[in-house]
């Protein structure tokens, strides 16, 4: 049986190139051009069956539960059914959305284009809700945006079938649709960033600002955990009983894109091998950091990641 089932509301094809300048007008050549399944939960599902088969656990295959529109959509599909992942695509009406990333190569700067997507019927709505009431496992993973015409509150229903299933939430979004969710329900976890968490607090926050938002959000019984991603200064988890602070891992960065979702992917996928929250936290900072050494929206590398966990933490 699976133990994790990752959410993607709003999917996307990746295509990322590299160029030596971008400018106005004239054509932009780009070169080393790559695809790849995206979205959140595309990502997160992408890590989970990376890391699981690298173990040999081929069989417990991560399910991914996503919309799926028009040609984009079957493309999407196409490139997901070579990946040890147990799919469940659901037919939308509207095209699924192409993003694109470009390199420049003069600056080392990223630019990134990110369509807003399709909208979803009602229907197609039942049809997500139904499949997290299905199913058995452990972990339920919500990653990324909504379709821009969601109920802000469907993360949080998603969320209390989960708990009734006897099922942890673990939650990667942001804006009205984090607010909404931390309003309406409990979750097991969720990963802000640092801007994300000052967007909730209403204001700027320092180390100390940061512990004692995040522990109020677990005191007020909205989560039991709380991962804070602090870019060049690392890291922190905050519970009930304990605060751990992880600094960032120093590596080559190529990329940014994806290191949040080989983050989250790699923490779930630790946690359900029985490890404690505190290990699979530090699992999925090793996680990001490896996916920061590849290029444009490749994620991290079983090996890589091991290596950056088992090497010695670095102030």
């Amino acid at each position: 049986m699976s133990k994790t089932l990752s959410i993607a509301l709003n999917p996307t094809i990746d295509i990322s190139s590299d160029t030596a300048h971008i400018h106005a007008t004239r054509k932009i050549r780009t070169s080393n051009q790559r695809w790849h399944p995206g979205g959140g939960g595309v990502n997160v599902a992408r890590v989970i069956a990376m890391l699981s088969a690298s173990e040999g656990e081929a069989a417990d295959k991560p399910q991914l539960m996503m919309f799926s529109g028009g040609q984009t959509g079957t493309l999407l599909e196409g490139m997901l059914s070579e990946l040890a992942i147990d799919l469940h695509p659901i037919s939308i009406a509207e095209q699924t959305r192409i993003a694109f990333m470009v390199y420049e190569e003069e600056s080392g700067f990223e630019y990134r284009f990110v369509p807003e997507g399709p909208e979803v019927s009602e229907g197609e709505f039942a049809q997500a809700m139904k499949v997290v009431a299905d199913f058995a496992g452990d972990y339920v993973i919500a990653s990324g945006s909504l379709p821009r015409n969601a109920p802000l509150d469907t993360y949080a229903r998603m969320a209390n079938i989960a708990n009734s299933n006897g099922a942890r939430f673990v939650l990667d979004t942001s804006g009205p649709a984090l607010k909404s969710t931390l309003d309406n329900t409990r979750i097991f976890l969720f990963k802000p960033s640092l801007g994300e968490l000052e967007t909730l607090a209403g204001h700027k926050l320092d180390e100390a600002g940061v512990i004692q938002t995040a522990r109020a959000l677990v005191d007020a019984g909205k989560t039991e955990h709380v991962t804070v991603t602090l870019g060049r200064e690392g890291a922190m988890l905050i519970s009930r009983d304990e605060v751990i602070r992880v600094p960032a891992r120093h590596v080559v960065v190529k990329s940014a894109v994806g290191a949040g979702d080989s983050f989250v992917g790699a923490l779930v996928w630790y946690l359900s091998q029985g490890h404690s929250i505190g290990e699979a936290f530090r699992f999925g900072v090793a996680a990001g950091a490896a996916a920061a050494r590849t290029p444009g929206t490749e994620l991290c590398h079983a090996d890589d990641v091991f290596e950056i966990f088992n090497s010695p933490e670095e102030e």
